[in-house]
């Protein structure tokens, strides 16, 4: 008789081979943010990972092209969700777009965002707090875990030097950045409030790997970031989409002749398991 496939198996093969869709909730709770003092709704989409008491969880904060494909969750997020709950851990992700109008910020030049990283931060605080809050959640062991912009997001949510985050009631167990762009945390300084893992693609040509090296070198106070770089990938590269270049993007490392995305398997496969073992690690 054949053994049942892990989570991560199921993963690495496609959700499909795994039988049933998994259980969600959309769920809903205000922001931090609060323009004109009316703070955003947010839009949360929940997965448990069963009844077995306190259970970690995990805070999933999509990139600039938000979470969803075709008007549900992309494949990306359901896959890490299954891969998340496969560990006996809830997972959380979070839309920080469709609350505020916006369908993807990808197009939109970095300093004319409409969804700043600032509203990310305090999307994410909040969020960490519903999380805390509930009664199948141990509120100790929370874990934040990002893509690109997402991934930057995972930087100022852990950055012991931004206001908002020392006045927080609650502070990450552990931190993953996929391919974050580091530069905005790293003019300003970085000092974790949570071991950190960036995993970062050495042909990046969106958010280039060098930054968040240099963060990672010069982080103020213990413990130091961890970094994962991997040869031959560039942008995207945990996802099985073909390499493509999109000249809508105006930002990056070639201005004006767009960034290249795509997954590489490899890299696909060794960044999910550096993430799995990071986070059995803190999450223990």
């Amino acid at each position: 008789m054949r053994r049942p496939l892990s989570a991560f198996a199921c993963v690495l093969l496609g959700v499909a081979l795994c039988g049933s869709a998994q259980a969600q909730e959309r769920v809903e709770f205000s922001s931090l943010d609060a323009p004109r003092g009316v703070p955003v709704v947010l839009i949360g989409h929940w997965f448990a990972a069963g009844d077995a008491g306190l259970q970690p969880a995990v805070l999933l904060l999509h990139g600039c092209g938000g979470p969803y494909e075709r008007g549900v969750l992309s494949p990306r997020m359901r896959e890490y969700t299954t891969m998340l709950n496969g560990e006996g851990w809830h997972a959380l992700v979070l839309d920080s777009l469709t609350p505020r109008g916006e369908k993807e910020l990808c197009t939109q030049k970095a300093g004319s965002r409409a969804v700043t990283q600032t509203n990310r931060r305090l999307d994410a605080l909040a969020a960490m707090q519903w999380l805390a809050q509930r009664p199948d959640v141990d509120p100790k062991r929370v874990a934040l875990l990002g893509w690109s912009n997402g991934g930057s997001t995972v930087l100022a949510a852990s950055n012991g030097l931004h206001a908002a985050v020392r006045k927080a009631a609650l502070a990450a167990r552990a931190a993953v950045a996929f391919y974050p762009g580091c530069e905005a945390d790293l003019k300003r300084g970085y000092a974790p409030t949570a071991p950190l893992l960036m995993l970062l693609g050495a042909e990046d040509d969106w958010t280039p790997p060098q930054p968040c090296v240099e963060l990672s070198e010069r982080a103020k106070g213990e413990p130091k970031p961890k970094v994962e770089i991997y040869p031959g990938a560039f942008h995207g590269f945990d996802s099985l989409a073909p390499l493509r270049v999109r000249t809508d993007v105006p930002n990056g490392v070639r201005k004006g002749f767009g960034v290249t995305v795509g997954g590489e398997p490899q890299a696909r496969r060794a960044s999910r398991e550096a993430m799995l073992a990071f986070l059995r690690e803190q999450l223990r």
